[in-house]
């Protein structure tokens, strides 16, 4: 009789005891789950990394001072999102690294591509802008196949008018900044037929450029217009327009990953400015076309 209460009681008291674990498991989960949008960050204060040496989307005036489109488009963000921003200039190929460090919490001037998206996130893009060639007016690839033709890498069309680049490129030496998806890109395509020389910045390669060290560099269209306009006619733009493939031709703000919140507050900035025409005015302004997105 002993042994039959004995094992009701312990048969009773297991089931007490797993009754309170599954009490005590879900009023964790909850408290987690509270905890969590508890500790849901409230944004007020960001800072943004940007190179401040890539004209005209960023450069640094002979007194210091910041400028260009990107600064334009977020101190709009950051007055429509009642952020405090603090924007620093940094290199370029230390951009991301500094973010995911939390030194900054946004940086300009970033394309999304496949190996970006595998360690940051990225805003809606503020701007859309395809890659071509900067040259010497008198190189030998002054004028490249297709100039002037846009093309996705993606489709048969481009990938016929990348072959017809190589081939034209054969023993030259081209140009590209470091940590970007121009450098990618010509390494992929063009790395066994090209000498490839690798700079901090745009405007590095430009100088080398100009001096006769390079043939040719391969970067952002803007970018590159923007150089040759105001070379007095010793730069130029060749080949064609391309977009597609590792090329980041979106250029939003990136973030790190998992700040939904942040993302959320970039972008609401951001359709707002699209939506009442302010990205198309401010591309017009510093690029003389709108390359505003337009969805």
């Amino acid at each position: 009789m002993n042994r039959i209460v004995t094992t009701v009681q312990e048969k009773e008291g297991t089931m007490f005891k797993r009754s309170a674990l599954a009490v005590a498991f879900g009023l964790s989960a909850f408290l987690l789950l509270d905890a969590g949008a508890a500790l849901a960050k409230e944004w007020k204060t960001v800072t943004v990394g940007v190179e401040g040496a890539f004209p005209p989307f960023n450069s640094t005036t002979p007194t210091g001072e910041l400028e260009g489109l990107d600064l334009d488009v977020i101190k709009d963000v950051c007055k429509r999102a009642e952020l405090d921003c603090k924007i620093v200039a940094q290199d370029w190929d230390s951009q991301i690294p500094s973010l995911l460090a939390g030194k900054f919490d946004v940086v300009l001037t970033m394309g999304p591509n496949p190996e970006r998206r595998k360690v940051i996130d990225f805003s809606d893009p503020y701007v859309i802008t395809p890659n071509t060639f900067l040259v010497g007016a008198d190189s030998p690839i002054a004028n490249l196949p297709h100039t002037g033709e846009s093309f996705s890498t993606d489709t048969p069309e481009g990938k016929k008018a990348v072959a017809d680049l190589k081939e034209a490129l054969k023993g030259m030496t081209l140009g590209a900044s470091l940590s970007t998806s121009q450098l990618q890109f010509v390494q992929e395509n063009f790395g066994d037929v090209v000498k490839v020389q690798t700079y901090k910045s745009s405007e590095q390669v430009q100088l080398d450029l100009e001096s006769g060290r390079l043939d040719g560099q391969f970067d952002n269209v803007v970018f590159a217009r923007d150089r040759a306009a105001k070379s007095q006619g010793t730069l130029k733009t060749t080949g064609p327009l391309l977009v597609g493939g590792i090329m980041a031709t979106n250029v939003c703000l990136g973030i790190r990953k998992e700040e939904p919140e942040l993302k959320a507050i970039l972008n609401k900035a951001l359709a707002e400015m699209r939506k009442d025409g302010t990205l198309a005015k401010l591309s017009e302004k510093w690029f003389q076309i709108d390359l505003s997105p337009k969805q």
